[in-house]
């Protein structure tokens, strides 16, 4: 690589559409969250620009780092969080302005990374050597193994009907033939992804691992001053990226016109408000109630849009 094609990586990842454009973005999303919340519950909400005052409130201050911890793990796992949400959507995006740019197998190494936030909260909690972080991390670990089950199945029941595992592909295919959504499958499929996305983010009624009232935050427990920041950070990195690769995935790309892309932002901002519905109607399942719920309706659901989609449904 030359050095022109070196600084145009180091844009792409650092700047748009990397970590600060999906940082900006995410924590603007997390003021709606918020203030989507308080108009159900009949309150005001905070400004704007409150999610923005606490992330630089927060790395304005030292991070403690208690007497104890395995401490490569402990400093490392808000990094790997922020560097896995940050690649995730830099990847989502490249394949969407630039198709060209995406790669064979692309869609598999989105898996993955949209995994590295909860491995991280996981490797930090258990770095902490705190009694709540340790119990989250087991929580957390428990989750991931429960509910990535029906993710990989929703993303299995696009590729069976697009016949690629390559992003771009996957865009291209809906381009010409139509969503994915719109099908028996498609639909089984985005159900069970939504489910599955709300717990990848720790919302209610699936935010058993931090469970404040509980655990005082689980994994989160010890942090403080920019760790905590990082971990902020990366949830509302995600809460960018997954509704933005859910609506991508099932009902392909905007065209470049304006009623396309007011149409991209009229479902985005639908699943935005699902999640966040979901989070305020539902109190905390138990952790026995949550793995059973994803292994035995979410999982089975998944199933059965896998065997649709091999019916051509």
């Amino acid at each position: 690589m030359n050095l022109a094609e070196i600084s145009l990586a180091v844009l792409y990842t650092l700047v748009f559409p990397g970590f600060l454009f999906t940082a900006a973005v995410g924590l603007l999303l997390t003021w709606v969250d918020r203030k989507v919340t308080a108009i159900v519950q009949s309150r005001m909400g905070p400004p704007w620009f409150q999610p923005f005052a606490d992330i630089g409130k927060l790395l304005s201050k030292r991070m403690i780092v208690p007497k104890g911890v395995r401490t490569v793990g402990f400093i490392g796992a808000p990094l790997l969080s922020i560097i896995g949400a940050t690649l995730a959507s830099v990847i989502v995006f490249l394949a969407l302005f630039n198709p060209s740019g995406s790669f064979m197998g692309d869609l598999i190494v989105l898996v993955y990374l949209s995994t590295m936030p909860a491995i991280a909260l996981i490797i930090g909690g258990a770095s902490s050597r705190s009694p709540f972080g340790a119990i989250g991390a087991s929580r957390e670990m428990s989750m991931v193994l429960a509910y990535e089950v029906g993710f990989l199945l929703a993303i299995v029941t696009v590729i069976m009907q697009t016949g690629s595992i390559r992003f771009a592909e996957i865009l291209a295919y809906q381009a010409q033939n139509g969503a994915v959504l719109w099908s028996l499958s498609g639909f089984v499929a985005a159900a069970v992804m939504l489910l599955c996305m709300q717990a990848k983010l720790g919302f209610l009624p699936f935010d058993i691992s931090e469970a404040d009232t509980e655990l005082i935050g689980g994994p989160l427990a010890e942090y403080s001053g920019v760790g905590l920041a990082l971990f902020k950070l990366s949830r509302a990195m995600m809460f960018f990226f997954l509704p933005v690769f859910m609506v991508l995935i099932f009902t392909g790309a905007p065209q470049l016109s304006l009623l396309s892309i007011l149409g991209f932002l009229v479902k985005f901002l639908t699943v935005l408000v699902l999640l966040i519905l979901i989070k305020i109607t539902h109190a905390r399942l138990r952790l026995d109630q949550a793995l059973r719920f994803f292994w035995m309706k979410v999982g089975l659901a998944g199933l059965v849009a896998v065997v649709f989609a091999l019916l051509g449904l």
